[in-house]
């Protein structure tokens, strides 16, 4: 079932040196399973998560043949019936989700504040399901947490309530904008493992937009790599360490692994034509 169909996303930027493409032509399509995107700082990965949900602001320009929520094109509806697909329909996990939360409001306002806008239902049933929403991404003593200020938090703990609150209004699609960036490893696998567990249980499609390949070859089911804000290769995650794109390659050669140690990693070398050179279809 194809939840989300992307056709021929532009994103474009005017300069005073002409109009910079951040993401040129990308198509793919989800369906409920975790897509990584993956590429260096600049490929355009999270302006392809943004753009989706149509957050790119003026002077930016979106285009795109079609943005399709279950067949419904995210490009033709008004910027009111917009702000109903964000965080109900899709959700988005930014970099470093804990300063996304507002410093000055405790946790539990703030999950309070999230369930009633989604759900119209009045405070007592909304702090409840606020716990009940902390303790699905393995928080104890969510109560604590409740009362707690962001600051408080860890970087972990913040991931998670991140998480918790875009996963109150129960969203079809979740995009994971490098949610684990900032963690050390044991918590990085705590996340990724609640993450999946939501994603399997709830039946969601998961976008998961990291420049880690070794853990996108592990979590995800998909990738799509991308390069100047182009797709450069598709393939499936359990094969990634098979791809065949020179620069896929070069990106997986210049990581450590520990089932093949080296003495020296290489450097990645790049060719200008990878930038001249159609976008690949992510469709599955």
């Amino acid at each position: 079932m194809t939840l989300l169909d992307v056709e021929n996303l532009w994103v474009k930027f005017p300069t005073r040196q002409g109009v910079f493409d951040a993401v040129r032509g990308v198509s793919f399509t989800l369906g409920k399973e975790r897509l990584g995107i993956v590429g260096e700082s600049g490929s355009g990965k999270s302006m392809t998560g943004r753009a989706i949900l149509r957050l790119i602001r003026p002077p930016g320009i979106v285009e795109a043949d079609h943005i399709a929520l279950e067949g419904r094109d995210l490009m033709q509806i008004s910027e009111k019936e917009m702000r109903g697909v964000r965080g109900q329909q899709i959700s988005m996990v930014m970099q470093d989700p804990k300063f996304s939360l507002n410093p000055v409001m405790t946790i539990g306002d703030q999950l309070v504040e999230a369930y009633r806008l989604a759900h119209k239902s009045g405070r007592s049933n909304a702090r409840q399901a606020s716990i009940a929403a902390l303790e699905s991404v393995s928080i104890r003593d969510p109560e604590r947490v409740m009362r707690a200020y962001p600051h408080e938090m860890s970087g972990g703990m913040g991931q998670r309530i991140m998480i918790a609150m875009m996963l109150i209004p129960g969203p079809q699609i979740l995009i994971a904008d490098e949610p684990t960036s900032a963690l050390d490893v044991s918590v990085q696998r705590q996340v990724l493992s609640i993450m999946d567990d939501l994603v399997t249980s709830r039946g969601m499609g998961l976008i998961f937009i990291s420049h880690d390949l070794n853990l996108v070859a592990d979590f995800c089911d998909r990738v799509l790599i991308m390069y100047a804000g182009r797709v450069v290769e598709v393939c499936d995650a359990d094969k990634l360490h098979q791809a065949t794109h020179p620069y896929t390659r070069g990106l997986l050669n210049s990581l450590p692994r520990l089932d093949q140690p080296r003495g020296k990693l290489d450097v990645l070398k790049r060719d200008p034509a990878w930038s001249d050179a159609p976008s690949v279809s992510g469709r599955a």
